[in-house]
C-alpha cells in the first residue's frame, strides 16, 4: 500500500496529549510537520513540549542528536489554518463533538488541495457522520491512534461509508511507514477495540453486581488465571470511570440500545459520586496516599486429595490430569465417554464452568477457565448452596497442590474468565460477519490495543469452535434478557462445525 512521500508535509490540528503524540510520530518518521491549535500560543507550547520529548529520547539513546536536530527543524507551529494549504495529510485531534469536527474539516476543505488526505483521530464519533459534511468525503478517513501514540503500535484505519478505497489504502500505508501496526476496519460504533472490549468490563461489573466477588478478587482472577495484563476494575480506574463509561454509553446508544452493550449501574453510581479512579484519588479502589490495596479472597490451606477420577476428556482443561500427576496425586481413569468431570475421593464432582450454576448439579464445584492451567497462579472455584463443605475443601486442596492460589466466589453462571472470554469471542465473530474487519486484524487489534493475551479468534481456536456458543447458550437460558445471547454469526460457526463432524 502506497504511503505518503516523506517530503510531504503533515499537519496536526489540536495540540493536546493525542495531537502532540501523533505529531511526534509523523515527525520522527521524517515528515515536515505543522501544528495548529485554535488557542493562540498553544501550537508553540506543543512544539516546545515535543522538542523536550525528543531530548529525552536522545538521553535514552533511542534517537541520535543529529536526528533530533533535523526533526526540530521540520516542526513548525502554524498561526492560521491557511498555513496548512500545502499539506498532504491533516490529522485532527480536537474536542469530541461532531459539530466542532465538521466545522473544522469544512474549513480545511477550502484551504487544502482535493488530493490532501483528511483524517480524524476520533475514538467515539462516526467517521461517516463527520465526513458527511464535506464536499469531497471520499478523501476522509479515520486514523485512530492509541494513547500514548509514540509508544503504542496500533492504529485503526477506519473507512467511512463514502471513503475511497485508495485513500484508505494510502492512510494505511502511511501508518505502516510510520512504524505502526495498522488494522483496517469499517465505520462501526467503537471501531474494533472499543466495540469488542466491552464485555471485558461488563462481565466483571455483572459478577460484582450479582455479589459473586469483590473487585480485588475479580481483578486477581482475570490477571492470574485469565492472563490479562490488568483486571477490569483496576483498568477502568486507570482510564477514568467517566471516560470508560462514556465510551460504553456511546457504543450502546450507537447500537440503538442493544442490550449486549448496556452500561453498568454500579459504574454509573461510581461516576455520580465523583469516584473517577486514579485522577480523583478514589474509584473502585482507594488511590490516596497511604491507602491499602484490598487483597483478593484467597482460601486457606486444605489437604490435597489422595486421588481423583478423570471421567472423560476435560476439554479446554486438558492439561489438568498431567499437572495432577506431576503433583504426586493419582489420576484414575473413569469412563471414556464421560463429560470431562473430575470425581473427588468424597464423591463430589469438579467441572469446568460451562454457563450453568454449580447449584444445578448435585455435589458439584466448578472451576474457571484459565489461559494456561500450567502457568496460572490462581484458580477460581464456585459451589452451590447445597454443595458439601467436604467437596469444596477437596477441590481447594487439589488446586493448591498444583501450586495455585484459590479464590472461592459466589455461584455465578460462567464464573469470571469463562463468561468474559466467551462474550469477547462472540462479539468478534459478529464483527467479522458484519464486515467490520478481518479475523487477523481483530486479533491484532485486541492484542496490541488492549494487551489481551490472545486475540478472540486465537482463543476460539484454542477452546474449540463450539465452546463459546455452548457457554453463552447456557448463560442466556439463565438470563433471557438477551445480554448474553450468542450472535447469529457464532451460531452459524458452531453449526458449521457440527455439520463438518457429521459428514461421512
Amino acid at each position: 500500500m502506497t504511503a505518503l512521500d516523506l517530503s510531504s508535509p503533515v499537519a496536526v490540528v489540536g495540540t493536546g496529549t493525542m495531537g502532540q503524540g501523533i505529531a511526534q510520530v509523523a515527525l520522527v518518521a521524517g515528515h515536515p510537520v505543522r501544528l495548529y491549535d485554535a488557542v493562540p500560543g498553544r501550537a508553540r507550547e506543543a512544539a516546545d513540549a515535543i522538542g523536550a520529548r525528543l531530548d529525552r529520547l536522545v538521553a535514552k539513546e533511542r534517537l541520535t542528536a543529529a536526528d533530533r536536530d533535523a526533526a526540530r527543524a521540520r516542526l513548525l507551529p502554524a498561526g492560521e489554518l491557511s498555513d496548512l494549504a500545502d499539506c498532504a495529510l491533516v490529522v485532527e485531534a480536537v474536542l469530541e463533538r461532531l459539530d466542532v469536527k465538521q466545522e473544522l474539516f469544512c474549513a480545511l476543505e477550502e484551504i487544502v488541495s482535493d488530493d490532501c488526505l483528511l483524517a480524524t483521530n476520533t475514538s467515539s464519533l462516526s467517521v461517516t457522520a463527520i465526513g458527511g459534511a464535506l464536499r469531497v468525503p471520499g478523501r476522509f478517513v479515520g486514523l485512530h491512534f492509541f494513547n500514548p501514540a509514540p509508544l503504542l503500535p496500533l492504529v485503526e484505519v477506519v473507512s467511512g461509508f463514502a471513503t475511497d478505497a485508495d485513500c484508505a489504502a494510502r492512510a494505511y500505508g502511511t501508518a505502516r511507514a510510520w512504524g505502526k501496526s495498522p488494522v483496517a476496519c469499517a465505520d462501526t460504533p467503537g471501531f474494533i477495540v472499543n466495540r469488542i472490549a466491552r464485555p471485558f468490563y461488563a462481565e466483571a461489573f455483572a459478577v460484582y453486581e450479582a455479589r459473586g466477588a469483590d473487585p480485588a478478587t475479580v481483578d486477581a482472577v482475570l490477571r492470574e488465571s485469565g492472563g490479562f495484563r490488568m483486571g477490569a476494575f483496576e483498568l477502568t480506574d486507570l482510564i477514568g470511570q467517566d471516560v470508560n463509561e462514556s465510551v460504553t454509553h456511546s457504543v450502546w446508544q450507537s447500537f440503538f440500545h442493544d442490550v449486549r452493550f448496556t452500561p453498568s449501574l454500579a459504574q454509573r453510581r461510581l461516576v455520580e459520586s465523583g469516584r473517577l479512579g486514579r485522577k480523583s484519588g478514589r474509584g473502585w479502589y482507594d488511590h490516596r496516599d497511604g491507602a491499602e490495596r484490598p487483597a483478593p479472597h484467597t482460601a486457606g490451606p486444605e489437604p490435597a486429595p489422595a486421588y481423583v477420577v478423570a471421567d472423560g476428556g476435560p476439554g479446554p482443561a486438558s492439561d489438568l490430569p498431567a499437572l495432577i500427576r506431576e503433583a504426586g496425586i493419582e489420576v484414575r481413569e473413569g469412563g471414556a465417554d464421560g463429560d470431562g468431570r473430575l470425581v473427588l475421593p468424597g464423591g463430589g464432582h469438579l467441572v469446568l464452568a460451562d454457563g450453568r450454576t454449580a447449584g444445578e448439579r448435585r455435589d458439584t464445584v466448578q472451576f474457571d477457565l484459565a489461559l494456561d492451567y500450567r502457568g496460572a497462579s490462581r484458580i477460581a472455584l464456585s459451589a452451590g448452596p447445597d454443595t458439601p463443605a467436604r467437596t469444596v475443601a477437596e477441590a481447594t486442596g487439589l488446586f493448591q497442590a498444583l501450586g495455585k492460589r484459590v479464590s472461592v466466589i459466589g455461584d455465578v453462571p460462567g464464573m469470571i474468565v469463562a463468561r468474559t472470554v466467551a462474550r469477547i469471542i462472540d462479539l468478534a465473530h459478529d464483527a467479522v460477519a458484519h464486515a467490520v474487519a478481518t479475523e487477523e486484524d481483530i486479533d491484532t487489534a485486541m492484542r496490541l490495543g488492549v494487551n489481551y493475551p490472545l486475540g478472540p479468534f486465537e482463543w476460539s481456536r484454542r477452546l474449540g469452535r463450539d465452546w463459546a456458543h455452548a457457554l453463552l447458550r447456557q448463560l442466556h437460558e439463565r438470563d433471557p434478557s438477551g445480554r448474553c445471547a450468542p450472535s447469529l454469526a457464532l451460531y452459524r460457526h458452531a453449526r458449521a462445525t457440527e455439520k463438518q463432524e457429521s459428514t461421512p
